[in-house]
């Protein structure tokens, strides 16, 4: 077993009351993003960012650190959240307050804000492999009409910076191990139903440039990797969440293919100061990528590392391709190795390794399932 194997176990083993212990790496990984020298925090010193897709995984981290660092330095920055379910955003971050808005409505809607927004983090998205394939065109409206209407309130309110989430997949599927820097080119297929989700990413990243050439929109891009950690819901069908699930369960894993594919991952609170170092240090019109560069593997090798650090003796990798592999909405096999060099002249580097990800994520897990009525 390997030294980081070694630690994972560890991590995963920790003794004591597993929900304080998550409560503690919670606020540790809070206060991680809050000392985060790279980020201009007083440019937030009494200002407004309004965020998008807020109670989804990034987005609650995001709001999460900004909570926390308006406590421990008097920030005084107010936190605008559009969401569609009030009762979830308000039972994740609390009710109303002074730092504290929830805004309630449809992403393809432009909401109507009767206060000053000086940021814009737009996160929401359809995430969903499945509902790639079997919604296309509702993934293809809510990413560009809702790109559309957050961009135009950026011009309404003429804001101090816009950043825009999109995602790794618009570089298409590269085949070979080559570094895969912001200019790379892309084979996407406009043909294939599957690429409603990538090709709607690029065109919401040229709206972004398109706004900010004509109506001067401050917006930047931020191309981020497969990205998770603490607060993923048990039940996520993403494969992250599957390792894990057969981990907690004691069972195999059970791939359904040959796991070729390979990419690099993020930790969630790493993925929240690349955001807050792009939007406030971040050039217009620009994109950056996210991840950690070290974490590069294959599906296949991720899949052994959790059977071996996390699994013991109770979970083993297995391979059983189904006959109706196209309905799961898998993207092709590709090899998705980010160049993050133009964001760590930034001054932003990640802090959490790939095993620290999923020992985080599996202990968080563990706690949804033992929690009453979960």
């Amino acid at each position: 077993m390997s030294r980081n194997q070694e630690r994972g176990q560890e991590r995963f083993r920790e003794s004591g009351d597993g929900k304080r212990y998550m409560e503690s790496l919670k606020r540790k990984d809070m206060e991680n993003i809050c000392r985060e020298q790279a980020i201009p925090w007083e440019r937030l010193r009494g200002k407004s960012i309004f965020i998008t897709g807020a109670t989804g995984l990034i987005g609650k981290t995001l709001v999460h650190a900004l909570q926390h660092k308006n406590r421990m330095d008097h920030l005084n920055c107010r936190i605008l959240v559009y969401v569609r379910n009030r009762k979830k955003a308000e039972r994740l971050f609390g009710e109303e307050s002074a730092e504290l808005r929830i805004y309630t409505g449809d992403i393809t809607e432009k909401p109507t804000i009767g206060e000053p927004v000086h940021f814009i983090v737009h996160g929401a998205s359809q995430t969903s492999s499945g509902a790639f394939v079997k919604e296309p065109v509702e993934t293809i409206h809510t990413s560009v009409t809702g790109t559309d209407q957050m961009l135009k309130l950026a011009a309404e309110k003429k804001v101090e910076g816009f950043l825009y989430l999109s995602s790794m997949e618009v570089y298409g599927a590269p085949e070979t191990d080559e570094k895969i820097r912001e200019d790379h080119s892309t084979d996407l297929d406009p043909m294939s139903v599957r690429s409603s989700y990538p090709e709607s990413k690029r065109m919401c990243e040229c709206l972004c440039a398109s706004y900010c050439r004509e109506y001067q929109v401050p917006a930047r891009i931020l191309r981020l990797t497969q990205t998770f950690g603490p607060g993923v819901d048990y039940h996520d069908e993403r494969i992250f969440a599957e390792f894990a699930r057969c981990v907690i369960e004691e069972r195999d894993i059970v791939l359904h293919t040959e796991g070729k594919t390979k990419r690099s991952y993020l930790y969630t609170a790493d993925a929240v100061t690349a955001i807050l170092t792009v939007l406030l240090n971040g050039r217009d019109q620009e994109a950056y990528n996210a991840a950690n560069e070290e974490s590069y593997c294959s599906i296949y090798e991720m899949a052994c590392m959790v059977a071996e650090t996390f699994g013991g003796d109770k979970t083993r990798v297995r391979i059983r391709i189904p006959q109706d592999l196209e309905k799961f909405g898998y993207a092709p096999t590709l090899h998705m190795n980010l160049d993050t060099e133009k964001l760590r002249e930034l001054g932003w580097k990640p802090k959490y390794s790939l095993d620290q990800c999923f020992a985080q994520m599996i202990q968080d897990m563990k706690n949804q399932e033992e929690e009453p009525g979960a």
